[in-house]
């Protein structure tokens, strides 16, 4: 199945991965298998008829398989008819199709069924989690993980898909538009996909298209479109500008833009997904200003890495976080060093809110699940991408995105396959670095123990004791030595658990700072990590506490926890005595503000005091854990916050008016500083 990508605000999530047996399979299969799929459907009827034709080169036991939802009407393999469906899950027929060394085999399949009703009214969330195929006037999605077609399990596989549909509506499936006519009588278009797929996913829509061709690298024409809704086709010509500038970028930055084509197509539903040649967004998705400058870059990204080379699921997904380092952290490296340096503290921020063990090594990242999986796979691995440009230098790590680009492309690709890259271009043993970074979970602890100074025949010594617990990681720490004469970065070669670095300076040393740049992926100490929200929507031991005791507040609330943690809650009485755990309090204002002054707790901050009509903030307490805190006007107010409030988890603290965010900020982050008396 394909990768699909879903947008929240700006963060793109991984919706599926194929499984590990299945990344095998299609690594030896990839030119073996092919499609040809023609499909009719009529949205409003939500009625799905079609004929696949799979031919398939490929001599071990297959597994076809098709949604449940779906009749077969007529199969033939190699002229014999199929039987029942002998195996499967819940979603899905299934047939065995044994071993055959008689060459390319043959298997067609007519089918037909009715499709889910299309319901707008999920959030991204729900969204994400619903793999049926849906249809309406609106608009139709048809995920390859629905089953929507008849396919074999765990091969990659060229395609050809002829499409139906009636009048005024237009469809397409990730591939170039071989051909296409719109007439009274309907829309058909034929697409093909030349290269090995993971899948088909298809959707349709009462589209208004737009179009444009640029030239890629050599001369090679791209054609671009938008598949518009009627009330946002205005928005056409921004979103063509803006791909033409991604594809120029990457291609100068990686090499040839691999398709013939990209398309940006509307959803009805507030969601979006990636796939090869186009992204499917959402209408009010679209209409968000900062999309175009951020979550659409990293699509047309994902066209090199997750859907040009594939991630072996098997050993990890790199994609992600390769993606989200030259996309999401490559704009803000173009905006400035200040843009770029809050972003790699948001990663750190975000690490720092996990309990300890909540996370896993990278190479057992395949998509995001929850919150926890998206710090490590995207977050992690895009820092350590950062540390590996800083080791290579930005020359030599470009010519190893392109050497593995050239070497990889089309293949499945592991974590092993680009560390040969990088050490190819580099000329360095990378064994250790990667091995550190991709097998083991969590991350360094390190702290500056103590610091010393002399005076040297040059001018100063300064003696700089460095630590971090057992077992270790060898590390690049930089240090900054503030001196009369201004700041030096020295970069400390950290191997043991505790090591001390002499350092000659020439004018007067004042103080040593640990990282101060923050290019160091590493666990934040309690007191240089500020409190944010994230922690309670990550930390599976959260305890909550709700303060209304009924009625409408009561249920409100509950509600308002569940969505932040996406799970239920653990509720714990407002009247015991607080365990050492986070904990989440949600109440009225009045509620809330007796709740901490009965345990002696930190009254409500200035910097929200009063305004709004909702507040949330954060409080670091004495053993480490976070209080955060949610306090409304009533019950209405308290309802707004259900769906933007878990959008801001990296905030400190954050004011509503109604659903309409006013006002928010992080607490300062406390760099770890040792002064020279």
């Amino acid at each position: 199945m394909p990768r699909l990508h879903i947008v929240g605000g700006i963060t793109c999530i991984l919706l599926a991965a194929l499984v590990a047996t299945a990344a095998s399979a299609a690594a030896s299969a990839t030119t073996a298998v092919e499609y040809d799929i023609a499909v009719r459907i009529d949205p409003v009827a939500r009625r799905i008829e079609g004929r696949s034709v799979i031919t398939a080169a490929v001599a071990g036991e297959l597994m076809l398989v098709l949604g449940r939802r779906f009749e077969v009407t007529h199969a033939l393999i190699d002229g014999v008819p199929l039987g029942t469906s002998a195996a499967g899950t819940a979603s899905m027929h299934a047939w065995r199709i044994p071993r055959s060394q008689r060459g390319p085999r043959r298997i067609e399949v007519h089918w037909r069924g009715e499709l889910a009703p299309l319901d707008t009214s999920l959030d991204h969330r729900q969204t994400l989690g619903r793999i049926e195929p849906a249809s309406s006037a609106a608009g139709t999605f048809l995920p390859d993980s629905s089953g929507w077609y008849p396919h074999l399990a765990g091969t990659l596989a060229r395609y050809r898909v002829s499409l139906e549909l009636p009048p005024g509506q237009r469809g397409l499936v990730a591939g170039r538009l071989v051909e296409e006519s719109d007439t009274a009588e309907g829309y058909r278009a034929r697409f093909e996909f030349p290269f090995p797929s993971e899948g088909v996913d298809l959707m349709a829509g009462p589209y208004t298209v737009e179009t444009d061709t640029m030239r890629g690298a050599g001369g090679k024409p791209i054609q671009l479109r938008t598949y518009f809704h009627p009330q946002i086709a205005e928005l056409a010509r921004k979103y063509l500008d803006e791909v033409k500038g991604y594809v120029e970028f990457y291609e100068a930055w990686i090499g040839e833009y691999p398709f013939t084509e990209f398309s940006v197509v509307s959803s009805p539903t507030p969601t979006g997904f990636g796939m090869p040649t186009l992204t499917y967004l959402g209408i009010e998705v679209l209409r968000l200003p900062f999309i175009r400058a951020t979550s659409l870059g990293h699509e047309v990204l994902h066209n090199w890495w997750g859907n040009g080379v594939y991630p072996d699921y098997a050993h990890g997904n790199w994609s992600e976080g390769l993606t989200t380092f030259m996309a999401d952290y490559a704009y803000k490296e173009r905006e400035g060093p200040e843009a770029a340096r809050e972003m790699r503290l948001g990663w750190l921020r975000d690490f720092a809110a996990l309990a300890p063990g909540q996370d896993a090594p990278l190479t057992a990242f395949t998509s995001r699940t929850h919150g926890a999986s998206q710090i490590v796979g995207y977050n992690k691995a895009a820092m350590m991408f950062l540390m590996l440009r800083d080791l290579l230098g930005r020359e030599t790590f470009g010519r190893a995105l392109q050497l593995f680009w050239r070497e990889q492309r089309f293949r499945v690709a592991s974590w092993v396959d680009l560390r040969r890259a990088f050490e190819t271009a580099s000329g360095q043993d990378l064994r250790v670095f990667f091995e550190q970074w991709l097998t083991r979970p969590g991350a360094p602890t390190v702290r500056i123990a103590e610091v010393a100074r002399t005076r040297s025949d040059s001018g100063y010594r300064v003696i700089v004791t460095l630590e971090q617990p057992i077992p270790t990681y060898r590390l690049r720490v930089p240090v900054a030595l503030r001196t009369e004469g201004g700041e030096e970065i020295r970069m400390l070669d950290l191997e043991r658990g505790r090591q001390a670095f002499t350092l000659e300076v020439r004018t007067r040393p004042l103080e040593v700072v640990l990282d101060p740049d923050l290019r160091l992926f590493r666990r934040l100490l309690p007191d240089e990590a500020p409190p944010i929200l994230r922690q309670v929507m990550v930390d599976r031991t959260v305890a909550t506490i709700l303060l209304p005791e009924s009625g409408e507040a009561c249920t409100t609330a509950e509600m308002l926890a569940t969505k932040l943690q996406n799970r239920a809650p653990r509720i714990i009485s407002a009247t015991n005595s607080l365990p050492a755990v986070s904990i989440l309090v949600i109440g009225l204002h009045e509620q809330v503000d007796t709740w901490l002054a009965r345990h002696q707790l930190p009254a409500r901050p200035e910097i929200v005091q009063g305004k709004g009509s909702a507040q949330a903030w954060t409080v670091r307490r004495p053993q480490g854990a976070t209080l955060t805190l949610v306090s409304a006007r009533d019950a209405v107010a308290l309802a707004a916050l259900v769906r933007p409030l878990p959008h801001y988890g990296r905030q400190s603290y954050i004011v509503f008016d109604g659903a309409k965010m006013i006002e928010r900020g992080t607490w300062p982050m406390r760099v770890q500083v040792m002064k020279l008396d």
